[in-house]
């Protein structure tokens, strides 16, 4: 179990008896009882028989998660089909969109813990699906603060993925950490784990201590780019500082602002002179840090009502528009209760 999804392009029926079988045993693994594989099976079955089916295909991402004391299984199923004008209503029982009985996705709500669906016409679809070991657990209710969701994948054909990104949250506020290792596989992997632990264990708050301490401790790595975005409480300030680049958003509202981060390649070079970006932190707040794995040119303005989604609804729907395939990528999205 890790950070990152495994995903597949579904684009022929005979991936989809693999990927449930691939799915199946990652639910054993974990330990989900043998009845609560069998009702992941018919999650998986349907959703990637409806991407055959309505979409031509698309792509499912899937990973094991350990969360509130519960192992899960998480989906993303994202396709560019024609889409839904009506959410609500394809969610009920008996509904269908080509004469089946429709029970597809009320089966998919019923047997998971959390079922989410974004779609706009003629743009496609973006379902979310978690599924506890309990299938009666209920998932905690949104805490004031920052909830998030990120979205990892690896370079194609890597087993490791040279992205990695951590939060840390404390009675005085919380500290996001996106990075980035130079290339991809083992040795990017390398760079960023070492950042990750020192971000973990440091006792620093400002951002470009931190940087430059992480600086200092990965000089025998291939290096990084990284961003760190820190929020005090008490103050109710953003302190943002980034080198390299990695992409970072602040949206209130329908406004948003990029912040610009630093030349340099952390554990290489860096700027000798380092300032943080003060941004007054507020509540409805979303902040958006991803790798250069996806494309820079989005506009979450773009996506009819997008900001009301949970913020995996988001991540995955940047997602699906602006991936690369070309590198490691990831995308993380926090939303201020």
């Amino acid at each position: 179990m890790g950070n990152t999804f495994s995903t597949y392009k579904i684009d022929d029926r005979s991936l989809i008896a693999f990927i449930k079988r691939e799915i199946h045993n990652l639910a054993l693994q974990i330990g989900f009882t043998p009845h609560r594989a069998a009702e992941t099976d018919i999650i998986v079955a349907e959703l990637t028989s409806n991407l055959i089916k309505y979409a031509n295909g698309g792509e499912l991402l899937y990973r094991a998660h350990f969360e509130s004391e519960q192992n899960q299984i998480e989906i993303y199923c994202l396709d560019k089909g024609v889409g839904f004008e009506n959410v609500a209503k394809i969610m009920n029982d008996g509904y269908s969109s080509s004469n089946t009985l429709g029970h597809g996705l009320g089966s998919i709500k019923r047997l998971s813990n959390d079922f989410q669906i974004y779609s706009i016409k003629n743009w496609g679809c973006v379902q979310y699906v978690k599924i506890c070991e309990k299938p009666d657990f209920q998932l905690p209710s949104l805490k004031t603060g920052l909830s998030y969701a990120a979205i990892a994948v690896n370079y194609p054909g890597e087993k490791l993925c040279g992205d990695g990104y951590y939060v840390k949250n404390s009675s005085k506020g919380f500290q996001i950490f996106v990075g980035d290792g130079l290339g991809h596989g083992e040795s990017a992997n390398e760079a960023v784990e070492l950042a990750m632990k020192v971000f973990k264990q440091t006792i620093e708050w400002d951002p470009v201590e931190i940087l430059r301490e992480i600086h200092t401790r990965v000089k025998k790595t291939r290096g990084l780019v990284a961003t760190i975005a820190s929020v005090d409480y008490k103050s109710e300030v953003w302190t943002v500082c980034g080198i390299g680049n990695i992409n970072t958003r602040i949206y209130n509202g329908l406004e948003n602002k990029t912040y610009t981060p630093y030349n340099g390649i952390i554990g290489h070079n860096i700027p000798r002179t380092l300032n943080n970006t003060i941004v007054p932190y507020k509540k409805h707040q979303i902040i958006i840090m991803h790798s250069d794995g996806l494309r820079t040119r989005w506009n979450l303005n773009d996506l009819t009502s997008i900001l009301k989604h949970t913020p995996g609804i988001i991540a995955a729907s940047l997602f699906k528009e602006n991936i690369r395939g070309t590198d490691d990528a990831t995308i993380l999205t926090g939303k201020i209760n």
